[in-house]
C-alpha cells in the first residue's frame, strides 16, 4: 500500500492542474500530505483483512462499515460530493458512480489473494458498495489485476496485454501524447488507462511517480493508482517509506504494519515447499565442510529439481527495454559476479526488495550455464549462502538425468 499512498501524497500538491506537467518537481514538500485516496485505501485494506474467507455479503458489509468509520474519522480529506454524502448515511447504497475512487482505493486487493480470479472478485466487491457502474467496477478490477500481475513476476508487456485483452483500455498512447491535452477528470475510463501507461513507461518506482504527476489532471488519484502498481513491480525505496510514515497518523501506520506483515506470507508458492532439505543440507555443510556434506547439498538440489521444485529468482528491467527483464546478478565477497537464487520467501526478504520470479530449479540452472559473465549461482546470498559454480551445476544436472 505504500506505493498507492505515496502516489496520493506526492500528487496532491499538483491536483487540479496546479503543476507544470513536468517530471522536475520536489517529491516532498510542506503540501505533501494524504488525502481521501489514502484514507480509503487504508479503510479497504482493513476491511479485506478482517473478512478473509468470509462471504461476499459479509465482505461488502464490512467494507461499508470500515469506509464509513475511516471517512467520518477524517471528514476533511477531500471526498467527492456524492461519496461524502454516502459516508454519512445510515443505510448507504451504491449510487452508480464510474468515478476513479473505485480504482484509487483498491490496491490491497492486488496483494491479498493467491489467484487473479480471487483478486478481481475482491476488487469488484470493493467497487460495488458505491461505484457499481460497469466502468467503476472495471477500473477497480483493472488496477488490482495489474498489481497482482506485477507482484507475481509478469513483465510489463504481459501486464499491458492482459489489461488490453480483459478490459479493452486504450494503452496505445505514450505519456508524451497524453500530456498536452490531459486535464482534470475524475472518471475511471479517463484515469486508469493513463495511470497504467505512466507505470509502463516509468523506469523505477520514483520515475513512475514523477511520470504520473507530470500528466496533470486529477494527479493525486492517477499517481495513487500508478504508484500501487509500481510498488508491486519495483518495490518502494526505504527512505520513501519513511517519508510516507512520517506523514500518516498512528492509526494508519498500524493498519500498514498489519498489512505488510500479512502480505509477506499471503502469496504461497507451493513449488517452494520442500526446499527445506536444501537449506538443511547447506547448514550441515556450514557446520562441517567435508566432501560428504558438499555432495549432500548437490543431491538435495537435484532432488528438488526432479520434484519440479522452484527457486525464487530476483530480476531487473533489461537495459533500454523496461518491458522485459534480466536475471539479477550480485558481486560476491570473492570479487566475482554471481546470479542470485533463494529457496524461500523468508530467505529473499532478508535482503533488499526486488522484482522476483519463481522458476523451476533445473531450467534455472541450465540457463545459468549460458551466461558467460557470471561464475554461477549463489543460493540465499543474504543468509547462509552457498555458491554453485558452473562445474557444480553441471554435476547437479547430471544427477537429475540419472534420477529422472
Amino acid at each position: 500500500m505504500y506505493g498507492a499512498i505515496l502516489g496520493d501524497m506526492i500528487g496532491a500538491p499538483y491536483e487540479f492542474d496546479r503543476g507544470d506537467k513536468s517530471k522536475n518537481f520536489p517529491l516532498f514538500c510542506t503540501e505533501t500530505m494524504f488525502t481521501d485516496d489514502s484514507v480509503m485505501t487504508i479503510a479497504v485494506a482493513e476491511a479485506l483483512m478482517d473478512t478473509m474467507g468470509k462471504s461476499d455479503a459479509e465482505i461488502k458489509a464490512e467494507l461499508v462499515r470500515s469506509m464509513q468509520k475511516w471517512g467520518r474519522k477524517y471528514p476533511y480529506a477531500g471526498y467527492g460530493g456524492m461519496f461524502a454524502q454516502w459516508l454519512m448515511e445510515n443505510d448507504p447504497k451504491p449510487y452508480g458512480s464510474y468515478g476513479n475512487g473505485s480504482a484509487m482505493r483498491v490496491s490491497a486487493a492486488g496483494w491479498l489473494y493467491e489467484t487473479i480470479e480471487e483478486t478481481r472478485k475482491a476488487a469488484r466487491l470493493t467497487a460495488e458498495v458505491t461505484h457499481n457502474h460497469p466502468e467503476g467496477i472495471k477500473g477497480a478490477e483493472a488496477a488490482a489485476a495489474a498489481i497482482f500481475l506485477a507482484r507475481t513476476g509478469s513483465t510489463k508487456e504481459e501486464i499491458k496485454d492482459y489489461i488490453i485483452n480483459e478490459f479493452h483500455y486504450d494503452l496505445s498512447r505514450t505519456c508524451d501524447e497524453i500530456r498536452p491535452n490531459y486535464h482534470h477528470v475524475e472518471s475511471c475510463q479517463e484515469t486508469v488507462p493513463e495511470a497504467i501507461t505512466a507505470f509502463l513507461e516509468g523506469e523505477d518506482f520514483e520515475d513512475v511517480i514523477r511520470t504520473a504527476v507530470s500528466l496533470g489532471g486529477d494527479c493525486d488519484t492517477l499517481t495513487c493508482i500508478a504508484g500501487g502498481i509500481a510498488e508491486a513491480f519495483y518495490g518502494v525505496p526505504a527512505n520513501m517509506k519513511l517519508e510516507c510514515r512520517n506523514r500518516l497518523h498512528n492509526d494508519m501506520t498500524e493498519v500498514l504494519d498489519r498489512f505488510e506483515k500479512l502480505t509477506s506470507t499471503a502469496f504461497h508458492d507451493p513449488f517452494l515447499d520442500g526446499n527445506e532439505v536444501i537449506e538443511e543440507a547447506i547448514l550441515n555443510y556450514y557446520n562441517n565442510t567435508v566432501k560428504e556434506n558438499l555432495i549432500a547439498v548437490l543431491d538435495s538440489i537435484a532432488k528438488r529439481a526432479v520434484e519440479d521444485g522452484h527457486f525464487i529468482i530476483p530480476v531487473q528491467s533489461a537495459e533500454n527495454d523496461d518491458m522485459s527483464f534480466t536475471f539479477r546478478a550480485i558481486w560476491g565477497n570473492d570479487g566475482r559476479l554471481w546470479q542470485a537464487a533463494f529457496t524461500s520467501q523468508s530467505e529473499f526478504e532478508k535482503g533488499e526488495p526486488s522484482r522476483i520470479l519463481s522458476n523451476f530449479i533445473d531450467t534455472t540452472l541450465e540457463a545459468c550455464l549460458d551466461f558467460e559473465e557470471v561464475e554461477g549461482f549463489i543460493i540465499n546470498p543474504w543468509g547462509r549462502s552457498f555458491k554453485l559454480t558452473k562445474e557444480l551445476i553441471a554435476n547437479i544436472l547430471k544427477i537429475c538425468k540419472e534420477q529422472a
